[in-house]
């Protein structure tokens, strides 16, 4: 199979010829017709993940067409439509038996604990537990942004922030976390503060479904916590932070209002791991700070009725689709932030 193939963190990957992957007793291998480009992956191939081992095949946001199923298989066939989260759970231990495969402690993690999607073909572990049947309309590339930065959204909008019709949801970063985030709580009924350092993109945030933005260049953290909780009338009920950095964390949580809950999405890694944030506050205002980490196959079925039903459109989130030797240039430039919207590699 052709894939994009690197053997050393920061060099550049190249386009290899690698033997084509065998499905395990509990897993399959699926054909990719589309697969996210992801900062996550960027992270990877930057050495930031511990989960990366040399030589690598990066990508986790994809989807495709099951070609081989080991096995022990029962639910997935050959010729199946699939997605997968980008955290799969074992399916046996205390917290997948709990319903808590995102967080499962011997994970598979497409693209990081093993060989991932910029590629022909992918190995998936634990098939039965955690692939992804899609819904006939849902098309092959939108269906590919689900599986990272949509889905780890949804939980952080729907699951852990519990966010309500007409609350204030503020949302630090627009990129393909941060959009997601902006669709999901405005279909949810919530009043969406975007904020970003680019208008392009704080425009498209208003596009779909932001009611107010704040563009955070040249101002301090005091000022765009002000701004949010002017526009909010005392802070946000919610707050994401869905770039990873400690300044967009540290506004996410000092914007908040009383007992208001941060959720952080964006990772913090590298020199960002242990980002400072305001404790006194977190105290005093019986703040809840949260994070939201991919999202279990078994939730996938409201989210997926919710885009049936025309409530969420990922399609609109889509920047622009490029070639699997494209790849290689966009996971380089990511911490760039050139573009709106999410990359999907569709050609190989």
């Amino acid at each position: 199979m052709k894939a994009v193939f690197y053997t050393e963190f920061e060099k550049p990957p190249v386009i290899e010829k690698l033997p084509d992957p065998e499905p395990t007793a509990d897993g399959v291998v699926v054909q990719v017709e589309a697969t996210g480009v992801c900062r996550s992956d960027w992270h990877g191939w930057m050495g930031h993940d511990s989960d990366v081992n040399l030589p690598h095949v990066p990508g986790h946001e994809l989807a495709g067409i099951v070609v081989e199923t080991g096995k022990n298989v029962s639910r997935f066939q050959k010729g199946d439509r699939v997605t997968v989260p980008f955290v799969g759970g074992c399916g046996t231990c205390g917290e997948c038996s709990s319903g808590n495969h995102q967080v499962c402690p011997t994970q598979f993690q497409p693209g990081f604990t093993h060989w991932g999607s910029f590629a022909e073909y992918v190995a998936l572990g634990y098939a039965d537990t955690n692939l992804v049947k899609l819904p006939d309309t849902v098309e092959m590339v939108p269906a590919a942004s689900l599986g990272c930065r949509f889905v780890t959204s949804f939980r952080a909008i729907v699951d852990q922030g519990k966010v309500m019709a007409g609350q204030w949801v503020a949302v630090h970063g627009c990129g393909g976390v941060g959009l997601s985030a902006i669709m999901i709580a405005n279909a949810l009924g919530a009043n969406v503060i975007a904020v970003d350092i680019d208008d392009e993109k704080l425009e498209f945030a208003q596009s779909i479904g932001a009611v107010a933005t704040v563009n955070g260049t040249g101002k301090s953290s005091a000022e765009v916590v002000e701004a949010v909780r002017d526009l909010s009338s005392g802070g946000a009920h919610v707050s994401v932070d869905a770039l990873g950095h400690p300044t967009t964390c540290y506004n996410s949580v000092a914007n908040l209002r009383r007992r208001g809950k941060h959720i952080q999405v964006g990772l913090m890694a590298g020199d960002h791991a242990n980002a400072p944030i305001p404790l006194g506050l977190v105290i005093a205002w019986e703040l809840e700070v949260l994070g939201s980490h991919g999202m279990q196959a078994h939730r996938y079925p409201e989210m997926l009725r919710m885009i049936e039903a025309g409530k969420l459109a990922p399609e609109k989130l889509i920047g622009r689709t490029i070639s699997l030797e494209e790849s290689i240039d966009v996971l380089m430039e990511m911490p760039k932030f050139d573009g709106v919207g999410v990359t999907v590699i569709d050609r190989f």
